[in-house]
């Protein structure tokens, strides 16, 4: 059983550090419990392409800074999520005779970039910040409603705290 992250840098504007964030995710699933044979590709992109997949399955114009593309929408969970209740450690766990295709992100670093600026976080706080999110999206989580937004911002600083934020 194998959880592959296939990361790729597919612009040029800003040096992306693809081991680094392909990590993070992997963290993130894993805390999240995904188990089994699951891949996940995540993709730096630049603003054209980021734009083009925003106006194509969003319908909205311009770059934005992620982009999540659920593949299988029926994840089977067991135990505790986040988001759904229940006891004990939580996993999801795909059928063991089949791969779990879980989903793309798609990042773009330079609107991570002027994001940053507006945020006043460093790039890499930025980058962290999306790739956690684009995850939790995979995952099911959104924001759609103010109690899921609430949510998802507690999980996403939980998980950057733990796996991205150093304390000295």
């Amino acid at each position: 059983m194998s959880l592959d992250i296939y990361a790729a840098d597919e612009q040029a504007d800003l040096p992306v550090a693809v081991e680094r964030w392909s990590t993070l995710a992997r963290s993130v699933l894993e805390a999240e419990g995904v188990a089994g044979d699951t891949e996940v590709a995540l993709l730096f992109v630049d603003e054209a392409t980021i734009a083009s997949l925003n106006e194509r399955f969003l319908g909205r114009s311009g770059p934005t800074d992620v982009l999540a593309f659920p593949i299988e929408d029926e994840v089977e969970r067991s135990g505790r999520s986040p988001d759904q209740g229940g006891t004990g450690p939580g996993t999801i766990e795909s059928d063991t005779d089949r791969l779990l295709l879980l989903g793309d992100v798609v990042v773009c670093p330079s609107v991570a970039a002027r994001n940053a600026v507006e945020h006043g976080v460093e790039l890499d706080d930025e980058l962290a910040l999306l790739v956690v999110h684009g995850i939790l999206h995979l995952l099911g989580m959104d924001h759609e409603d103010r109690a899921e937004a609430e949510l998802m911002e507690r999980r996403e600083q939980q998980l950057l705290a733990r796996f991205h934020r150093v304390t000295s």
